[in-house]
């Protein structure tokens, strides 16, 4: 089976100011695909992604799991081919597919040499996988039989439960906060994969990222090749509203790990909310910026009480989570507890220094020519722009976006979003005696 490179966290991304960023062409393809392209000769190499509004967010009530598992099946089994066809194949060429699944989007990648005989072989073999995969009924069995394993697996790890529970915690019915169970899985058929399949992989859905060592021509030639003969129609790409202010719920689940791992978090912010920047800059300030963070500095710098903690938003298509995360002894949980409250409400009502905040912009567009030095890297972001339909100058508008970012914004935009009375709270491996409170 061939290995998935599946996505669970969206890019953030920063742009340089000294640094030259790609230069993106768009247009729309024949089929309805929108297609992103950036040309490069540097290396013989060529980097395709085709994503789709097909990820977990699109599941329906009482058919839960269908979206991650007709994603898993794309690369195994497709119009005269194999599972193991098309590993070959792709070996013998010395190409590589993988993919990205996540609650907005789902799709395949690929990876060849550009002269034209690796190419033209590579691309036939996603081509046909994206629109013609099989769903074969004895790899779906097998699928979900492994499927099934690792969930039953997963219902015993710590941070599974504390994901699982933290997800419904945030987002209560909405499918962000759906998890697959074992009993989701024994359900699917391959009727329901055939069917999302067609409604959520459509030509006109499709978003087409191309990076590398071909021309304009032969950029729209592949693009329409590749989604041509896709499914003509599509349901809409459009996600239900996540409800932004949750009621505070706090959960402590028994578990033997010598550790409490503890959640906490509320719904953040979308792809292209206004209060993105200032967000994303004062949560570098707060828990993003790892040893130079304040959570990192009050948590574990002065107290002991962790050896990592973090925060984060996961911008999507609908307010994705905030959310702040560690591991502490079991024996010091609600220490640790009460002082990560108290340093995000302190956060959210003084917001951050001048000081603070000139660092975390210099670390922010310092760091940003690391986040574009290879190809793999500008193709992601290439699927992100199109996608998200975030502006063709989105890299290179970033750092100014970054710049412009002043105190006032931050503690503007952190009031706004983080209620620190109307956050979500899990906490497993609870300490002796604590466990089950609601």
């Amino acid at each position: 089976m061939l290995t998935k490179f599946v996505s669970i966290a969206v890019l953030l991304g920063a742009a340089g100011v000294a640094l030259a960023t790609p230069q993106i062409q768009h247009w729309q393809a024949p089929s309805g695909a929108r297609v992103y392209f950036v040309e490069d000769h540097g290396l013989p190499m060529l980097d395709v992604a085709v994503n789709f509004p097909a990820g977990g967010g699109f599941d329906t009530a009482g058919k839960v799991g269908v979206a991650q598992v007709a994603f898993g099946m794309l690369d195994l089994g497709a119009q005269d081919l194999s599972e193991d066809d098309i590993a070959r194949r792709l070996a013998d060429i010395g190409a590589q597919m993988g993919g990205n699944f996540d609650s907005d989007r789902a799709g395949l990648s690929l990876r060849t040499l550009s002269k034209a005989e690796e190419r033209d072989a590579a691309l036939d073999i996603l081509a046909r996988c994206l629109q013609q995969p099989l769903f074969p009924e004895a790899v779906l069995a097998r699928e979900k039989a492994r499927l099934i394993a690792a969930l039953k697996e997963a219902e015993t790890q710590p941070e599974s439960i504390a994901d699982k529970a933290f997800g419904k915690a945030v987002f209560g019915a909405h499918p962000y906060g759906w998890h697959t169970e074992v009993a989701d899985v024994e359900k699917i058929q391959r009727a329901d994969l055939e069917g999302f399949y067609r409604t959520h992989y459509a030509a006109s859905r499709a978003v087409v990222a191309l990076m590398g060592d071909i021309s304009r021509a032969q950029a729209e030639a592949i693009a329409q090749r590749l989604t041509a003969n896709l499914p003509a129609a599509g349901a809409g790409t459009q996600i239900a509203p996540v409800l932004i202010r949750i009621d505070p719920s706090e959960q402590r689940i028994a578990h033997p790990a010598s550790q409490s791992h503890i959640l906490i978090g509320t719904p953040g912010v979308a792809r292209n909310d206004e209060d993105y920047f200032p967000l994303y800059v004062g949560n570098y300030i707060l828990g993003g910026g790892g040893f130079v963070s304040r959570l990192m500095n009050e948590v574990r710098e002065k107290r002991g009480l962790a050896y990592s903690v973090y925060s984060y938003f996961m911008p999507m298509q609908q307010p994705g989570a905030f959310q702040i995360g560690l591991q502490t002894k079991k024996e010091q949980a609600d220490e640790a507890l009460r002082l990560v409250r108290q340093t995000l409400r302190t956060f959210v009502d003084q917001g951050v220094t001048e000081k603070e905040l000139r660092a975390a912009k210099q670390n922010i567009v310092g760091g940003f020519p690391l986040r574009i030095d290879s190809n793999k890297k500008i193709i992601d972001y290439l699927s992100v722009i199109g996608y998200y339909e975030l502006p063709l100058t989105y890299l290179d508008d970033f750092t100014v976006r970054v710049e412009q970012v002043t105190t006032r914004q931050v503690r503007d935009a952190f009031k706004r979003r983080i209620d620190p009375d109307a956050l979500a709270t899990v906490i497993v491996g609870a300490p002796d005696g604590m466990a089950g409170k609601e």
